[in-house]
């Protein structure tokens, strides 16, 4: 007798066989019995069905959320998740997970109530969709929206019954928030002064553009081992910490002599991953702008054959690049390819000029005769929806249209004539925002946090606005200054890059470990750029009351220690072993009396 399979069990089937199959004819091997025709693995799925179906054949379990990807593809799930929120169901754990590919996550228990992360190729959109954003936030979440590190923005405390409704919404005006969790290629990230730039190589726009329509029509692009991340920076004034990506393209100019064309270029890095302690590496490639999205799919594809199916925490680029290699690696990527990658020495690339930590607040000249851009400073990156109508108002009424959003967490208003800069700066102010910060409100970065985030061991954004609060009263900094605050070891704050940087930890208030108090461990030393560097961890288990203090006895050794007025504390931290930062720390804070210090 034979049992009736159901449908899942019928799917799972399939999926196994069509991947074991796959598995084998990569291998030379005839496909299994009874494998053939429809079973058989073709379209986009089959190159993910066949690196499943390898861990398997290697006695490896694949985890969970692989399985779940098999069991039901969740881009195949949104008629049966939609119709499941809409009765007012929020997801169980693995429904999670497929939701995600559709932009939604439910992120209880912080908040019982789905985020909507959305894409945003290059954090540019116009007034209108800026408009419209706040017009949903306002009526379907709670009435504000996040700026987020991938200068891209969230709309939290949604119903479940409203997701669907929402992420239709944001379809209909061009922002499908289609792959922006789980193992998709997140939001594009590119310089947010892209075509208004002075010190311009490159306008990131089209590539950006290119890469984004690219990723929301290719299927396989779905259902990545990991989430991965490419960033474009075309050598603007704006940092775009392009090397924290898994793809990071980055502007240079080639001089002649060496092979290719010379003039503008994107020098490509791989395996960016700072919450893994790792920047991505220069891998002497060169690629034409108009080239990148062939050559990002190319290595999308690597990773795709290679990633960890069976491990989620190695299940990243950078762990492929860790096992075979750069050299292999880029091999593989020309066989995808089917022709070489152009490379070029170090010494080809013309010096570039540096760029500036404080060009996303303020106003500043475009390369355009007689217009501005006006970075407005946001706190910890939230705004309200009257913020966020008002920026949209000013941006039609003052500007080009264009609203620029940063992986700092805040915005840019381009297209501002010399002469209306004045009535810019005052509509802002009408708003309750601003356009000049301090260094240290200027270079506050700050993850959801605990509010709102399920991962979260600390109140981060409440923290960080609590940081500045607290140093703005007590000393001046002259130069640029990144504090970063991030609430859990995912590091979206990116806590590793930052001059400080700080990750959130339960802190023990007695011997026995039972009663915990919101906390941080703090680190030294971080960068970006031409400083890049991985923060060094200088006070663990810090209560977050203590954090201020702590930070203000590194500030003030620092501008007592400084070689000369222009030392960054970065290069101040490099130059100390931590003991001896402690130390200076603490002696700056809490200097000894005038007997001790004579002892």
């Amino acid at each position: 007798m034979t049992a009736d399979f159901s449908e899942d069990q019928k799917r799972w089937l399939e999926g196994f066989v069509s991947g074991a199959s796959a598995a084998r004819a990569a291998r030379g091997l005839p496909p299994l019995a009874g494998a053939a025709g429809p079973a058989a693995p073709s379209g986009p799925d089959a190159p993910h069905l066949a690196a499943q179906a390898r861990f398997e054949a290697e006695g490896r379990k694949l985890s969970p959320q692989e399985i779940a990807k098999r069991d039901e593809h969740p881009l195949d799930a949104w008629p049966r998740l939609a119709a499941e929120a809409r009765s007012g169901r929020f997801p169980k754990p693995l429904d999670d997970f497929r939701w995600r590919f559709h932009g939604l996550f439910y992120v209880a228990p912080a908040q019982d109530s789905f985020m909507c992360r959305l894409r945003i190729p290059n954090g540019i959109l116009s007034h209108w969709q800026f408009r419209a954003v706040a017009d949903m936030a306002a009526r379907w979440g709670g009435g504000y929206a996040h700026v987020t590190t991938r200068a891209n923005l969230q709309i939290r405390e949604i119903a479940a019954e409203h997701g669907p409704a929402l992420v239709e919404a944001l379809a209909m005006v061009g922002l499908a928030p289609k792959g922006a969790g789980a193992d998709n290629i997140r939001n594009v990230t590119g310089s947010p002064t892209a075509g208004i730039d002075p010190d311009e190589i490159l306008d990131t726009r089209p590539a950006a553009q290119a890469w984004h329509v690219h990723v929301l029509n290719s299927r396989l692009l779905a259902g990545l081992p990991r989430k991965f991340n490419v960033a474009f920076e075309g050598g603007g004034r704006v940092p775009v910490l392009e090397e924290t990506n898994d793809i990071a393209f980055t502007a240079v100019r080639v001089a002649e002599g060496f092979g290719v064309e010379p003039g503008a270029w994107y020098r490509l890095a791989l395996g960016g991953i700072t919450g893994h302690t790792d920047f991505a590496r220069d891998t002497g490639v060169v690629v034409a702008p108009g080239d990148t999205t062939a050559v990002a799919d190319a290595i999308v594809r690597v990773f795709i054959d290679l990633g960890d199916r069976t491990d989620r925490k190695r299940a990243r680029f950078k762990y492929v690049l860790d096992a075979l290699g750069l050299d292999e690696v880029l091999r593989r990527v020309e066989e995808k390819l089917g022709r070489p990658l152009a490379r070029v020495p170090a010494g080809a690339v013309l010096p570039r000029r540096p760029a500036d930590r404080l060009a996303h607040v303020g106003l500043h000249p475009q390369r355009q005769p007689g217009l501005n851009w006006l970075g407005v400073v946001l706190p910890v990156g939230r705004l309200t929806v009257a913020e966020m109508q008002g920026l949209a108002d000013i941006a039609r009424d003052l500007g080009d249209g264009d609203v620029r959003l940063t992986v700092w967490q805040n915005l840019i208003l381009s297209g501002i004539p010399d002469e209306r800069t004045a009535e810019a700066t005052a509509r802002l102010t009408a708003l309750g925002l601003g356009h000049a910060a301090s260094s240290i409100r200027a270079g506050l970065v700050a993850c959801t946090g605990s509010r709102g985030c399920k991962f979260a061991a600390a109140d981060t954004k409440g923290h960080a606005l609590m940081i500045a609060d607290a140093l703005e009263g007590r000393l001046t900094v002259d130069r640029p200054l990144n504090i970063h605050l991030t609430g859990c070891h995912h590091s979206c704050a990116q806590h590793y890059i930052g001059d400080i940087g700080l990750i959130a930890a339960r802190v023990p208030l007695d011997d026995t470990g039972e009663e915990t108090a919101d906390g941080y461990h703090v680190h030294v030393g971080g960068g970006f750029g031409t400083e890049a560097a991985i923060a060094r961890e200088i006070w663990p288990n810090t209560l977050a009351a203590d954090v201020p203090a702590r930070i203000e006895g590194l500030l003030r050794a620092w501008t007592a220690g400084r070689l000369s007025p222009d030392e960054s504390f970065h290069a101040f931290a490099a130059r100390h072993e931590v003991d001896a930062l402690r130390r200076a720390a603490e002696a700056a804070l809490h200097p000894p009396r005038f007997s001790e210090a004579a002892e």
